[in-house]
Order: structure tokens, then sequence, then C-alpha cells
């Protein structure tokens, strides 16, 4: 998992927004990073039934604060739609344009700290992803 990976390094901020306690058994709130890695990790714990309002609120209050003091060289977003409405494993409830904002938010980070550099990587291919992608091209 990637919160492992990088919970000691200071030089890789991970953000994670997921259905809290379910999957991915990591990821309280309280878990922040340890030695070099104290305070890059961020995890927004939410509850099953989350939909566009929470995950855009954590985005847009959490995030996109934390990349602004970040200031990231590049985002890498591992994408896996599985909080859209009606995904067979997630129960939250996102929208494809609930996922347009939170791409827009996440090339708004890129586009004032990283010189527009943002990588993602498409875990599972769904019906979100049309949405995701068109964002990306709209830029």
């Amino acid at each position: 998992m990637f919160h492992d990976i990088f919970f000691k390094d200071g030089s890789v901020f991970f953000f994670s927004t997921h259905q809290w306690p379910w999957y991915p058994w990591t990821g309280s709130a309280e878990e922040i990073g340890i030695g070099e890695g104290k305070g890059t990790t961020l995890n927004v714990p939410l509850p099953a039934e989350s939909g566009d309002e929470d995950l855009i609120d954590a985005f847009e209050n959490k995030l996109l604060p934390a990349g602004d003091k970040f200031k990231p060289d590049v985002l890498l977003i591992s994408a896996g739609f599985d909080s859209r409405t009606g995904d067979p494993l997630g129960r939250f409830r996102v929208t494809d344009s609930g996922y347009q904002r939170l791409t827009q938010i996440l090339l708004q980070i890129a586009q004032d700290n990283a010189e527009g550099r943002l990588i993602s990587a498409l875990e599972v291919l769904s019906k979100a992803v049309p949405a995701h992608v068109a964002s990306l091209m709209r830029g």
C-alpha cells in the first residue's frame, strides 16, 4: 500500500480519502507519518455513503492548502474509482461530475505548484474514467 511505502519519507506527500474503517485498513486521521515523514501523510477517512460534497470538501479544504504548503514537483494520482456511486466494492456515492471537480482541484495544485506536471494511474476502468480524462484534457 502506498501509505506504508511513503510513511517515513519526508520528500513525498501522501493524501488519501477512503471509507473508514473498511478499506485499506490503514489511514486513520492520526496516521501522519513518522520520522522524516512526520506531517507528510494526510488521511481523510470518511464514512460509507459519503459523496461529492464530502470528497470535494476534503480536497478543497485539506488537500489544496497542503499542496500549497508542500509544493510538490509532480502530482501522481492513483485513481481507483471504487468510490463512484453504484460501484460493487465501495460504498461511497461520488458522481461523474464529482470526479470532474476532484480532477480540477488536482490540476489546480499541479498548475500552482508543479508546473502542471500530473500523472494519473488508473487502477480500475469504470464509467468515471471518461469524466476524469475529460477534465485532464480541458486542463
